[in-house]
Order: structure tokens, then C-alpha cells, then sequence
């Protein structure tokens, strides 16, 4: 690995991780649904980062980009239904907080 890219693969697996960092931060420090919702996206878009430096890094991009593809159609099945969650959430409660989806009954 020549030094330009050891820098690349340094400097993105650093972002990538102060992403993780925010992402759990936004999760773990509300209790809003839409933040946490926010939070998912952010920590998912950071592995999604990691997956194609890491395929760059290694030659097998093909492979990166296969995994990537996937990766963001089970994102965005999640965060469809999760929103469809907060937004039930909503209408029963009127209000976005976490600690009121006990509530939720059938």
C-alpha cells in the first residue's frame, strides 16, 4: 500500500468512525423518534462508506458495490417501515417521544 492511499484509507476509516460516533450519540442522546430515525440513516451511510473504501482498497470493487446495493435496499426497507412506525406512533400519541411507543396496541 503506497502512502497516498494508506492516507486515503486513514483519513476515511477516521470519518467513518466519527460518523458511528454522532450517529449513536443522536440515537442514544433523545428520545425524539425522528432523530433516531436520522441517527440510523447516518450510522447505515457510514458502513456504507466503509464497505467501498475497503473495496477500493483491496481491488474487488465489483464485490464492494454489490454489497453497497444491497446494503441501501435493506436501509431503505427499514426506515420505511420505521417511519410508518413513528408516524402510527403520531397519530396515537401526538407526540414524537420514545418512551410513549408502549402505548402502541394492535
Amino acid at each position: 500500500m503506497s502512502g497516498d492511499m494508506a492516507t486515503f484509507f486513514s483519513v476515511s476509516v477516521i470519518f467513518a468512525v466519527l460518523m458511528i460516533c454522532a450517529a449513536l450519540y443522536c440515537i442514544l442522546a433523545t428520545r425524539n423518534l425522528i432523530r433516531i430515525l436520522i441517527g440510523m440513516e447516518l450510522m447505515t451511510k457510514s458502513v456504507t462508506l466503509l464497505l467501498a473504501v475497503g473495496g477500493y482498497i483491496s481491488g474487488q470493487m465489483a464485490v464492494a458495490q454489490t454489497y453497497i446495493i444491497t446494503l441501501i435496499v435493506l436501509e431503505v426497507v427499514v426506515i420505511a417501515i420505521a417511519a410508518g412506525i413513528v408516524i402510527g406512533s403520531f397519530r396515537h400519541n401526538n407526540d414524537m417521544d420514545a418512551g410513549r411507543m408502549n402505548n402502541l396496541k394492535g
